[in-house]
């Protein structure tokens, strides 16, 4: 499945600027040699949130070459082809899931945008309560994901997996 033996992962949400960037970010660091993560947007923000960033930081993540983009930078007739597609964001915001190239395994993996608690009405220590639990979460997940047996799975098999994971997330916070 994998070219070059590692595989490709998107990260979607909306705005691109907290949860995918948070998931890009870990698995870059969990997955090193086996996975390459990238993360897009479907309305970008343009910006990652500061309070991402910093928490990246604070867990030792490598920052440098992180940003805010569209999913349209992997589109077109030579755009990139992803093992995986992942979407972070609440399926009620109502984005259309893009259309890419290949045909990626896909998962829904659903976490509120704790870049929410920032309007006002929250002090710092309850917003960075939010964004650590959401990292938290995604990290368990990715930890997860990354030690599934890939290279022995099929196809199927892996969808199988990857929506064990996912209901499984699921079924924990409901």
């Amino acid at each position: 499945m994998p070219k070059d033996g590692v595989y490709d992962v998107l990260f979607l949400c909306t705005r691109n600027s907290v949860r995918s960037i948070i998931a890009e970010a870990i698995l870059n660091t969990l997955g090193k040699g086996k996975f390459k993560g990238y993360s897009a947007g479907t309305k970008p923000k343009g910006s990652i949130d500061p309070a991402a960033l910093n928490l990246l930081q604070m867990m030792k993540h490598p920052v440098e070459g992180l940003r805010s983009k569209s999913v349209d930078e992997f589109g077109g007739p030579d755009a990139q082809a992803f093992d995986f597609i992942i979407t972070l964001s609440d399926p009620t915001d109502g984005e259309p899931a893009p259309h890419l190239p290949g045909h990626p395994v896909t998962a829904q993996w659903t976490f509120p945008d704790p870049s929410r608690f920032d309007n006002g009405e929250y002090n710092e220590a309850e917003i960075a309560a939010e964004f650590a639990e959401t990292y938290k979460d995604i990290h368990a997940l990715l930890s997860t994901f990354v030690n599934l047996p890939h290279a022995s799975l099929d196809r199927l098999s892996l969808e199988d997996k990857v929506g064990e994971i996912t209901a499984r997330h699921a079924a924990q916070k409901a």
